[in-house]
């Protein structure tokens, strides 16, 4: 696809834009956009190919896109910040909070197991509907109601939906607010982000379509293909990868009205890539006079709390309190980089050694969960221009 990139990259960052460009040249990318911080200034800034997959109005520069499980990495800084101010304390029992919580053996549930994905409980007995899956009283009585389907604290595996009701739930039990409301008052406002966890009416016409695309078959590192055990993991209704997924049924439309607006903060944040880069460049450092988070809750957030076989993605996988962390399942720039991808393509991390932050969005998803090829060939591009 021969796609006229648009934007700017700073004086040593060229090689970014021209892995951009390949990206819609050689591995499918219909419309895309990237930004990326480095000690709090923006170096690249580039967006190209069209608003939606299957459209051909062209992608503005102010156009955003659903982002999926990139969510959670700012969901995460919503319980890290309320730690900060007193609010929360992350090593107590989640019962403490939200005392229908503790049924059925989990009472030993801390704050820290859900943002290490350590809580036992990835799934559901019974998938929500979208109508009590976007109604927090009915999503946080389902979770209430759960038995873990392994002992709190002693393994992860990644909870892809639940991650969002059990965050939202503790926010609202801490503040009276759900955590999108929360955002965008607290993260979103201060920063001027384009990010929202439950999209306004008034910013629903920047929003692409997004929806499946097929890409060519990678080469040299990425070329291998998925082992069999996950590949049968996903292929079996039973198992705790496919019921993790499938926590909602049917399978909501990302693309519908009513699921954007919706706050699920496990996967339906939408945002630029800028929206996206400027929050994780706020964590490790201050944007235009505003930072997130202090440095030592960022030394506590990339600590491992995770790390291993996942029992739902089948894979080996790192998360720290609510991020992944640099690893073979997902890659970003540098052993201290921290983040969260996006199921299908979208991906935010920051690196606090290097000062860092990068924001990838997409309308095209792909096949992977955790490392996507686009976003992969980007990263080596910024590795090369920083010399790593």
């Amino acid at each position: 696809m021969d796609v006229y990139v648009h934007g700017t990259v700073a004086e040593g960052f060229e090689p970014v834009r021209e892995a951009f460009a390949r990206n819609f040249e050689r591995l499918g990318e219909r419309g895309a956009a990237l930004a990326v911080y480095q000690d709090g200034h923006r170096v690249v800034d580039l967006w190209g190919g069209t608003k939606d997959v299957d459209g051909t109005a062209p992608w503005q520069r102010d156009t955003a896109q659903i982002v999926r499980s990139a969510t959670k990495g700012v969901a995460a800084a919503v319980l890290l910040m309320l730690h900060e101010r007193g609010l929360l304390d992350l090593d107590a029992p989640v019962g403490r909070l939200w005392p229908e919580f503790k049924a059925h053996g989990k009472e030993g549930v801390l704050v820290r197991h859900v943002l290490g994905h350590r809580a036992g409980l990835p799934v559901l007995d019974r998938p929500l509907s979208f109508a009590e899956a976007t109604d927090p009283r009915r999503a946080a009585e389902a979770l209430a109601a759960q038995a873990p389907v392994w002992e709190p604290g002693t393994d992860h595996g990644y909870h892809a939906l639940t991650y969002g009701w059990l965050v939202d739930e503790l926010v609202r039990r801490v503040t009276g607010r759900g955590a999108g409301e929360w955002i965008a008052a607290e993260i979103a406002a201060p920063l001027d982000l384009d990010l929202w966890v439950g999209l306004p009416d008034a910013e629903a016409h920047r929003v692409g379509r997004a929806g499946k695309v097929e890409g060519p078959e990678p080469s040299g590192a990425l070329r291998a293909r998925p082992k069999r055990s996950v590949t049968a993991a996903y292929a079996d209704p039973s198992s705790l990868t496919r019921r993790a997924f499938a926590a909602i049924e049917p399978s909501p439309d990302h693309n519908d009205p009513a699921f954007r607006a919706a706050a699920l903060p496990a996967a339906n944040g939408i945002a630029t890539a800028d929206g996206l880069a400027r929050f994780y460049a706020s964590l490790i450092g201050p944007v235009d006079g505003t930072r997130l988070l202090e440095a030592a809750t960022v030394e506590r957030a990339r600590a491992e709390e995770s790390a291993g076989p996942d029992r739902v993605l089948v894979v080996g996988t790192r998360f720290g309190l609510g991020y992944m962390l640099h690893g073979s399942a997902s890659p970003f720039l540098a052993p201290g980089s921290f983040g969260h991808p996006g199921r299908g393509g979208s991906l935010g991390f920051a690196d606090p050694e290097s000062g860092l932050a990068l924001g990838y969005v997409t309308n095209g998803f792909r096949r992977t969960v955790t490392a996507d090829p686009r976003a992969q060939a980007l990263i080596r591009a910024v590795r090369e221009c920083l010399g790593a």
